[in-house]
């Protein structure tokens, strides 16, 4: 009866005592957990592999009083290609970061953001080079962002509600949005945007993750980089937490 089994990917892990660890995980049915593995550090641990980050896994658990134990894990998917690749590995790290970050509290949506992480992960492992690596973030990042009530404003500008259309426009992380022209000459927003941005974020946002719009195919790896760190800068203002793996992804995709 304190028995539950679930399908769960590791996040984080930290030394418990001298064998044991506790892993993070984000679960399909329960949001954010933490489980004990113990005797992980020994070379003979049944667990073994299977608790390493970023590992997507059929779980067992025990129910305890502060902390539930892991009895037995059938691994999913390593996503392995992303452990060969440190382009892949860091947008990996910082895709799982933002989970950490966000995902607190998420239980009711639990199932959607399990979903769209385990997509994100395995779109990144398998992409063929950066700008594919890329467009998996970003569009995890607007998506995770619409989940958790954060979604930006991409269509109306925040001051005056009039549409923007095929006109250039102001982006401000701190309003969480689009301003337009006219606007802005109050505001003095600095960080100007193309429409054509917007347009492609847009399309990131509203098509399923695992569809490969036109605007796809069309992107650069340059328009992907300016988008991405536009919502890095929104993400880390609306949560005043910043990603540790970003500076290192900055360096290596510039």
């Amino acid at each position: 009866m304190n028995n539950y089994v679930t399908e769960a990917i590791n996040l984080k892990s930290y030394n418990l005592n001298d064998a044991d660890k506790i892993i993070v995980m984000y679960s399909k049915e329960n949001g954010l957990i933490k489980g004990v593995a113990k005797g992980i550090k020994k070379p003979k641990s049944k667990l073994g592999a299977r608790m390493d980050l970023l590992v997507a896994n059929t779980i067992q658990l025990l129910k305890g009083r502060s902390l539930d134990t892991i009895i037995q894990a059938q691994t999913i998917n390593n996503f392995k290609k992303s452990r060969e690749d440190f382009d892949k590995l860091m947008l990996s790290s910082y895709v799982s970061e933002i989970i950490i970050n966000l995902g607190e509290g998420s239980e009711n949506a639990s199932e959607e953001i399990y979903s769209l992480l385990y997509k994100a992960l395995n779109k990144i492992a398998n992409s063929s080079n950066k700008k594919e690596m890329l467009i998996a973030t970003i569009k995890f990042q607007l998506k995770i962002l619409l989940i958790m009530g954060f979604c930006v404003e991409l269509d109306s500008c925040l001051c005056c509600r009039e549409q923007v259309l095929n006109e250039n426009m102001y982006f401000s992380s701190k309003m969480g949005g689009i301003i337009c022209e006219d606007c802005n000459e109050h505001l003095g927003v600095k960080l100007k945007m193309h429409y054509k941005i917007r347009d492609f974020l847009q399309a990131m946002l509203q098509f399923d993750f695992d569809f490969e719009s036109d605007y796809d195919k069309k992107a650069n790896e340059k328009v992907c980089q300016v988008c991405f760190n536009l919502l890095d800068e929104y993400i880390k203002t609306h949560t005043n937490k910043k990603q540790k793996s970003i500076k290192l992804i900055k360096e290596n995709l510039a």
